[in-house]
């Protein structure tokens, strides 16, 4: 058999494949960019070095094309993406109209904030929505996700590698980054509750209502403290359960989806890169079941 290692990044004995191939992971990304706008130079940075009006989607696609090839991506096509992302990154920069400074999009500091709120966004909303881990399984992951940051140029022994230095981390990132709502920081919360199609897009406006309960859902999981500075919606007794309810309705509701149907809602390229993960997994001797949730490897491979 072939040592699963060499062939994914994070592979079916990880708890990040459990956590990122959950199909409640696009809400996830949803509330990870909601929970990211709230550090003001990383917002800005997003709206002056991105069409992000013209093509509003893309900053979530391309995030969950990084996330899968990160992820369920050979170790040499994650060295690849890594490399051409931090080389993007290293020429941006970000002007502050407050102070007039300029920063680097590649900062350790702002590239940590946008790991931090990503992989925490995820597992917390995977896990209120049905997945079960135990706190060893969640610290595991975030040491896991210390390998992921470092394809955006971060080291690994300055993220957060369990559950309670992540706990830590917001702690003080809260006081230390100037965390705040700013103009772009609304326009991109009322974006992400109720989207404009891109033109690209135009032919699913109908269907546009169905994104409402997935913005909810990603806006209610949000700490509290992050809620209390957008005030973008009321807070209502009661709702958090509700919202747990909700997100474990959408869970089996997804999951009840076709994966070639759920497919068509990402890039090409992360669709193939899916289904080439199809063909690396049977060079292990694993036949993948339709929901690749559940894969596991042999013992023997």
């Amino acid at each position: 058999m072939v040592d699963t290692r060499k062939l994914i990044v994070h592979g079916p004995e990880t708890v990040s494949w459990r956590v990122v191939l959950d199909p409640l992971m696009m809400i996830a990304g949803v509330r990870a960019l909601m929970l990211q706008a709230l550090q003001p130079t990383t917002m800005r940075g997003v709206w002056q070095n991105s069409d992000f009006l013209a093509e509003p989607l893309d900053r979530l696609f391309n995030t969950a094309n990084f996330v899968a090839v990160t992820t369920v991506g050979t170790p040499e096509q994650a060295d690849e993406l890594g490399a051409r992302v931090r080389g993007v990154h290293r020429r941006l920069r970000i002007k502050d109209p407050d102070t007039g400074r300029t920063h680097r999009v590649d900062d350790p500091e702002l590239l940590l904030w946008v790991h931090c709120a990503e992989v925490s966004s995820y597992l917390e909303l995977v896990e209120r929505g049905g997945l079960r881990l135990t706190p060893a399984e969640r610290d595991r992951y975030f040491d896991e996700q210390r390998h992921t940051a470092t394809y955006v140029g971060l080291h690994a022994d300055e993220v957060p590698g369990s559950a309670a230095e992540m706990a830590e981390y917001f702690r003080t990132a809260r006081t230390g980054l100037d965390l705040r709502v700013i103009p772009e920081s609304r326009a991109t919360m009322r974006f992400l509750l109720w989207p404009k199609m891109p033109r690209k897009l135009r032919f699913l406006a109908p269907l546009k209502p169905l994104w409402v309960p997935a913005g909810l859902l990603a806006y209610y999981t949000l700490p509290r403290w992050a809620r209390e500075m957008y005030r973008a919606l009321p807070e209502v007794p009661g709702v958090q359960p509700l919202i747990t309810v909700g997100l474990r309705v959408a869970r089996f509701v997804i999951l009840a989806v076709p994966p070639e149907i759920r497919a068509r809602a990402f890039k090409p390229e992360t669709r193939a890169l899916m289904a080439d993960l199809h063909v690396r997994l049977a060079r292990c001797g694993v036949r993948p079941r339709r929901n690749l949730l559940h894969v596991r490897v042999p013992p023997n491979a």
